[in-house]
């Protein structure tokens, strides 16, 4: 049957970036079935495969099913075990290979999924559709082997791939906080700290997967991150969701930035001349006047990748295209010229690339990274969601506000003034008369309802963004899910 039969029975279906599903549903046979239907729509001419998971428990099982897949259409497979997944990626670039990362990313423990790359990086909306259109068997009973052993090659690639880049030593006299959870990359980041010369205390470490989400970081991890300031000395406190994709990075003080905020601060230290991100990042990108071209998008990595081949197509060869999300995972569209080294094209969400580029800059320009931050135009975003809402649900309340926008702001905005711009490039961004701004919109990857707003301080940013889901909630009887 075409796989699109099988993610619409199953529930297991592409969202902003990969397959995700209920790990229940993830059975090895469905598992197998994506990984037929990459290789017969986009990975047709490869002989082999670069296989990678994150620590989630059930990935493991995940990746040994794909892997049989790989072995069944007569491929070999390159297994790199626990790794991030955009080491994975580049280690796949490296060996002119596509790729397949068995990760759920930030979403619940009871989800799971899997992200397919080309050589060249992650796979497109148009390779998707492919994908969803292929002939693929679904054996159930089938029961695959075990994994191989872990190449060890890769890490060591990704790491040479930043320390080069930024050089040993860089970070010398840095004492950084790694909030190790249970990230994949917990173990990277603290070779790459030690050898570019930072001082490393591990905190944290749990074998419990975390779903931490850094577009809406748990309270408990905000109250955590300012204990930790108050009883140790640091310089930064660093971690990243579960692949490793997304940053989560502290200043000196304990309190988190935004990743819309690393975003902006990478890519000026990069030095990129156009920059891609999604519609829902903070508008300081365009106010801070650093770039010759913001381009937006839709969200997800996706839309962002094909927004930075669609730039590097337009404009001139040394123009240096770049791109970042909300979550401040940052993407590399051309090579990026660093000192005597070329750091090379690495078009998926990296979240090693923003941390060392931000502690390197707080060095080179000996400024604390609280300095870094308040460097750019004073707009602050604040997000947060309700879960358990299903897309249906929040499309039809999307729908009902696009339809009265004359009373919008009365319910949902009281004191913001009328709508002056609104936006349907992905869910309702509504820009009141005030200047701040409410963005709604269903997540592409678990039945949750996404909140991003806007305002010209973090405490505005934020009680708006509470008071609009209080409000929503009422709204479609989740009145006890509201924030």
């Amino acid at each position: 049957m075409k796989l699109f039969e099988i993610s619409q029975t199953s529930g297991v279906a592409f969202g902003t970036s990969g397959a995700r599903g209920l790990v229940s549903a993830m059975s090895p046979a469905l598992c197998g079935a994506y990984a037929q239907a990459f290789l017969q729509a986009v990975a047709t001419d490869a002989t082999e495969v670069v296989l990678g998971h994150d620590l989630r428990p059930s990935s493991p099982a995940i990746a040994a099913a794909c892997a049989q897949a790989v072995r069944d259409a007569g491929k070999s497979v390159v297994f790199v075990g626990a790794l991030p997944t955009p080491a994975v990626a580049y280690y796949a670039s490296l060996r002119q290979s596509p790729a397949i990362v068995v990760t759920g990313s930030h979403i619940p423990f009871d989800r799971n999924g899997i992200k397919f790359y080309r050589a060249e990086g992650e796979i497109t909306k148009a390779d998707e559709a492919a994908m969803l259109d292929a002939e693929v068997a679904l054996a159930e009973g089938w029961s695959p082997a075990g994994l191989p052993k872990a190449d060890g090659v890769a890490e060591a690639a990704y790491v040479s791939r930043y320390v080069s880049a930024f050089g040993v030593g860089a970070l010398a006299g840095k004492r950084v906080v790694l909030y190790e959870h249970s990230s994949v990359a917990r173990d990277v980041l603290r070779t790459l700290l030690q050898n570019m010369g930072a001082e490393v205390r591990s905190l944290g470490r749990t074998d419990t997967f975390v779903p931490i989400d850094t577009e809406a970081v748990r309270p408990e991890d905000v109250a955590q991150a300012r204990a930790w300031a108050q009883a140790y000395e640091f310089d930064a406190i660093i971690s990243t969701d579960g692949d490793a994709d997304r940053p989560l990075i502290g200043d000196e003080n304990g309190i988190w930035l935004r990743g819309d905020v690393v975003g902006v601060l990478c890519a000026q230290i990069l030095g990129v001349d156009v920059v891609v991100t999604p519609v829902n990042s903070n508008t300081v990108v365009e106010k801070c006047g650093s770039f010759q071209n913001v381009v937006r998008t839709r969200i997800g990595s996706p839309y962002v990748i094909a927004g930075m081949e669609t730039a590097v197509q337009a404009t001139p060869a040394a123009t240096v295209v770049g791109g970042y999300e909300a979550n401040g995972g940052f993407l590399v569209g051309t090579d990026v010229q660093l000192g005597k080294y070329t750091l090379k094209a690495l078009p998926t969400r990296d979240a090693v690339l923003p941390i060392l580029a931000l502690l390197v800059a707080s060095v080179q320009r000996g400024l604390p990274l609280s300095k870094l931050a308040a460097s750019l135009p004073a707009r602050y975003t604040a997000s947060d969601r309700i879960q358990e809402v299903p897309a249906e649900a929040s499309r039809a309340l999307i729908a009902s506000l696009r339809e009265d926008l004359a009373s919008v702001s009365a319910w949902l905005v009281p004191d913001g003034g009328h709508v002056v711009h609104y936006d349907e490039t992905d869910g309702l961004r509504l820009t009141f008369a005030s200047g701040e701004v409410v963005h709604l919109r269903p997540s592409g990857n678990a039945p949750e309802l996404r909140c991003y707003t806007e305002a010209g301080t973090t405490e505005s940013a934020v009680a708006l963004c509470a008071d609009t889901l209080r409000r929503v909630a009422v709204k479609i009887g989740k009145a006890d899910a509201s924030p």
